[in-house]
């Protein structure tokens, strides 16, 4: 399915080639007023064709709202927005209707649509919905701004290049907002550089890379959530690995707890100067059982290489049934990171966002 969510719902729609992409948001709140600008600035970090870094395919990705939105406020009916395509060079992939791709979901897309996938640009598999999602999550991001709640990302890795991560406790909330305004969102300044060095040498080579993006959450309450298969490890998994090139997710220390012991691994509880509940550390990312514990939501996802590739590679062609050789042409990012950095915050955003809802049912804001 298309359709992602409990109380409120997310549905993506569109190709990459097609006339446009959209998305529809049903469940929201009545009355949310929402800074149209504000989604726009979101919009435009994932955009494409802005430098050297990125594909040269130039999308505006400006949104048409088609409903569910009056008079300065959401009406609490499905709000639709659809972003048209402009700049598709669909002759580029006339051969990978029967050449696949490795490392794209040309073969698997095939076999599950029985051949009817639009294959030009990727189709509906492609990255470019990741738009739509993008403006949901913006749309969700002022929602839960409103109730005080935070998320902000930046690129933890990229190739061989580390940046600094983030305090695992918290990060002040002004610190996720400047990341906001970089193009290669980074703790560490310096650290910048070298990454837009690494994807420039790559891009010269023919090549890509992937990296790490490490994404917090700041002040969510205690009490979140459901065990088992609700938890919010699950459901923010399920979300962030609908993001194409995502193949891995790791709360708090993650697969660091490997090598620990309990003692090293616990999160000692205690009372602030206010009363509060807090951990001494947050090993945990802040989830307990399933549950918020009030801390914040701590995770890093794992971002492969950019799949379309010029080197010549190994392959099949379906129509002939015979191994061959192919250079994929056309327009490609040699690094998907840096955009990949606000669709992740998208994601959580939107996830968390059902997660509160459904907790405190549907009210007017």
């Amino acid at each position: 399915m298309n359709t992602f969510g409990e109380t409120i719902t997310l549905t993506i729609f569109g190709e990459s080639h097609g006339a446009s992409i959209g998305a529809v948001l049903d469940g929201l709140p009545p009355g949310a007023a929402l800074d149209w600008d504000a989604v726009r600035a979101e919009m435009a970090r994932r955009a494409p064709g802005k430098n050297d870094m990125s594909t040269a395919r130039v999308e505006k990705d400006a949104f048409e709202i088609q409903s569910g939105f009056f008079q300065g406020h959401t009406t609490g009916t499905p709000l639709c927005a659809i972003i048209r395509n402009g700049d598709q060079r669909s002759k580029d992939y006339d051969q990978l209707r029967h050449v696949m791709r490795p490392g794209h979901a040309d073969y698997s897309g095939k076999i599950r649509y029985h051949g009817f996938n639009d294959y030009r640009g990727g189709g509906h598999f492609s990255g470019r919905l990741t738009a739509p999602l993008v403006f949901a999550g913006a749309v969700a991001s002022q929602i839960l701004q409103g109730f005080g709640i935070t998320v902000g990302a930046h690129i933890r890795r990229l190739s061989d290049v580390e940046d600094r991560p983030f305090r695992e406790t918290g990060e002040p909330a002004a610190t996720l907002a400047a990341l906001k305004q970089q193009t290669l969102p980074v703790l560490n300044a310096g650290t910048a550089a070298m990454m837009e060095s690494r994807i420039l040498k790559a891009k010269e080579e023919l090549n890509s890379l992937g990296g790490i993006i490490e994404c917090m959450a700041l002040g969510l309450p205690a009490g979140l959530g459901d065990p088992f298969f609700d938890s919010v490890e699950s459901q923010l998994s399920h979300m962030l690995f609908s993001i194409p090139a995502v193949k891995g997710v790791e709360f708090g220390s993650g697969f660091s707890l490997a090598g620990w012991k309990g003692s090293e691994a616990n999160d000692a509880f205690y009372y602030d100067d206010d009363s509060s509940v807090k951990t001494r550390t947050n090993h945990n990312g802040g989830i307990n059982g399933g549950i918020t514990n009030g801390m914040p939501v701590v995770f890093r996802l794992v971002v492969k290489p950019t799949a379309s590739i010029s080197l010549p590679q190994e392959t099949i062609d379906t129509d002939t049934e015979e191994n061959c050789e192919l250079s994929i042409t056309g327009r490609h990012d040699p690094c998907i990171v840096q955009r990949a950095v606000p669709v992740v915050e998208a994601a959580t955003a939107w996830t968390l966002l059902d997660i509160l809802l459904s907790a405190k049912g549907r009210q007017a804001l």
